[in-house]
This record gives C-alpha cells, structure tokens and sequence, in this order.
C-alpha cells in the first residue's frame, strides 16, 4: 500500500496484495484519512469483493468529503450513484475539484 497526501487529498495505492487485503488493512487505517478526500487507486480486484470499500465509502460521504476509486476493471453503471469509480488518477482528482466546488456552493 503506497499513502501519498497531495493538499487535502489522501492517494492510497494498491500494490502486491488482494483486494481483500487491501481492504482489510484500508479499513483499520481510515481514521488517519476520515477528513481528506480519498482517492484509492486499485491495481487487481480480480480476488475479493467491494462491500467493505462501499461501506466506508458510504460512511465517508456521510462526513462530506470525496470518495473515489480508480481502476479500468469496473464501470460506474454497475454500481449506486454515490460510490464513485473511474478510470484514471487524473479523472478522480477532477471529480474531487468538482464536488469540492459543489459543497462550497451547497448544492
């Protein structure tokens, strides 16, 4: 797991472990992120299931900030609205700027 913090936003990258891991060990670290806007950026999640990343997901909107999940293996069709997926880092930290602006305009 690579942790980088660019301004209020938490960039956590999946390397070498399942997406099950990943999760597991995402889940007991949140709370050093539950007040930046997260970016996971998952590399295989050809082993596990998403529940745990839907729930915190769910949890961390509940907080007001940004939750977002980069990889090309899922379509955002397949999912509720307020679980965020999209294909690159770039197109996260846009959705990030977006919802930022749409929160300082109380939309």
């Amino acid at each position: 797991m690579i942790i980088e913090h660019h301004n209020s936003i938490a960039i956590i990258t999946q390397e070498k472990t399942s997406l099950k891991e990943f999760s597991t060990k995402f889940s007991v670290l949140y709370e050093r992120f539950k007040e930046d806007d997260i970016v996971l950026n998952l590399k295989d999640i050809s082993v596990g299931c998403l529940d745990l990343l839907v729930s915190i997901s769910k949890q961390h909107r509940l907080l007001n900030h940004s939750f977002v999940v980069v990889t090309t293996q899922l379509n955002q069709d397949d999912f509720e609205d307020d679980f965020i997926i999209v294909p690159t880092l770039q197109e996260a930290k846009d959705f990030i700027e977006i919802d930022l602006l749409s929160r300082d305009l109380g939309i």
